[in-house]
């Protein structure tokens, strides 16, 4: 029998606030969601009773998980700072398999490093090396990018996996055109959905597609953090990270949480899209990353029927960019209905017309990639301390 949000609530109902009253009368509860036996939610209390809540969140998840029918629970617990209160650096945020260290504000605006207080960044078991793939900005297909990279990738002999980390619009399943939910291994660890000869993980597998992820930092975090460390990889030579758009809370936790080998930012060649790329290769700098390269995406338009060539979106901004910034360029992927097609029908270029012109582009573009990959070391990286100040 299907677990229902009303069990749920019923069995927060039963965990008592710091207060000795009952959780769900406190007014502290995100809205909680419920998918195949996945229960999400977080709970939002004043920055400075984090300490006091901690046990609550503790005992919340695990009055969840002794719900019949439960597979696995989120809890995040979220700290605000309240109205008036003293300006400065905020008390960090606790949140389920997240680490201390790492502070987030409302809006995940001014990101400092600390000077001090830098540790080593753990990284997952069994993957040699993390790549981040990202853009300043939305709707300029980084995901498709990611997704035929990671493919180019896997046709140079490497063991690939792939991670959606974008929590408010993944697209692997799409891409994938992924339906099935990914297993539990021994009930606590996810099992990742083989593809391609691929391992794939996304949120997008665990809840329903039209459900709206309506959550903050924290739970972005928490989210993010059991996908990269709570699900069984096993050796991969590479895991590439698909972001979510912007410079923002995911990818900073990428920065915190694993030494990631290197970045590469994708952009379309007009002057609104390097504005934001700018921006991304900039933010990936100030926290020790590597940028690889920059990809120039809808670079032109080849007419199929009269073979004549239109800069759409202009041409060569991404090269001159990445001139100007002296990081790598990559190549150019041109807007073409083949790719179009293809990622819409979840049958990526690369791995079903691999002999194709637009493989081609992407399998040379995952070689400059891999050069980059050997060239650099990240052994031993010492993760940003990243402190938000109010």
């Amino acid at each position: 029998m299907a677990v229902t949000k009303a069990q749920v609530l019923s069995a927060l109902a039963g965990v008592a606030a710091p207060n000795g009253a009952a959780l769900t009368s406190q007014n502290v509860l995100s809205d909680v969601v419920v998918t195949d036996g996945k229960v999400f939610f977080s709970i939002t209390v004043d920055a400075a009773t984090v300490k006091a809540w901690e046990p609550v969140r503790a005992a919340a998840e695990a009055a969840v998980k002794a719900v019949p029918g439960v597979v696995s629970a989120l809890v995040a617990l979220t700290a605000e700072r309240s109205a008036g209160a003293a300006r400065g650096p905020k008390p960090a945020h606790t949140a389920a398999g997240s680490h201390a260290g790492h502070n987030h504000g409302p809006g995940g605006h001014g990101h400092a490093p600390a000077p001090a207080a830098a540790k080593e960044t753990p990284g997952i078991p069994g993957v040699e090396a993390i790549i981040a793939v990202a853009s300043g900005k939305g709707g300029v297909g980084k995901s498709t990018t990611a997704v035929n990279l990671a493919l180019g990738l896997r046709d140079l002999g490497l063991k690939v996996g792939m991670l959606d980390a974008d929590i408010y619009g993944p697209s692997l399943p799409k891409l994938f055109n992924i339906r099935e939910k990914p297993e539990t291994v021994g009930g606590t660890r996810l099992k990742p959905i083989e593809r391609y000869g691929m391992k794939i993980m996304s949120i997008g597998f665990l809840i329903d597609e039209e459900t709206p992820m309506i959550w903050r930092g924290p739970m972005v975090i928490s989210a993010i953090t059991q996908m990269l460390r709570e699900v069984e990889w096993g050796k991969l030579d590479v895991l590439v990270v698909d972001m979510p758009p912007g410079t923002g809370d995911a990818q900073l936790t990428m920065a915190q949480q694993v030494p990631l080998k290197g970045a590469v930012i994708v952009s379309t060649p007009q002057d609104l899209a390097l504005l934001d790329a700018r921006r991304g290769v900039a933010m990936f700098k100030r926290v020790n990353v590597p940028v690889l390269g920059v990809v120039e995406n809808m670079s032109y338009f080849m007419c199929p029927s009269c073979g004549t060539r239109s800069d759409i979106f202009a041409h060569g901004g991404a090269r001159h960019e990445a001139e100007r910034l002296g990081v790598p360029f990559l190549g150019e992927v041109p807007l073409h209905m083949t790719i179009r097609e293809k990622s819409d029908s979840g049958l990526p270029v690369v791995a079903t017309e691999p002999d194709g012109p637009h493989a081609k582009i992407y399998r040379d573009i995952a070689a400059k990639v891999l050069e980059q990959i050997k060239g650099g070391a990240t052994a031993g990286r010492v993760a940003p301390k990243i402190v938000i100040e109010g």
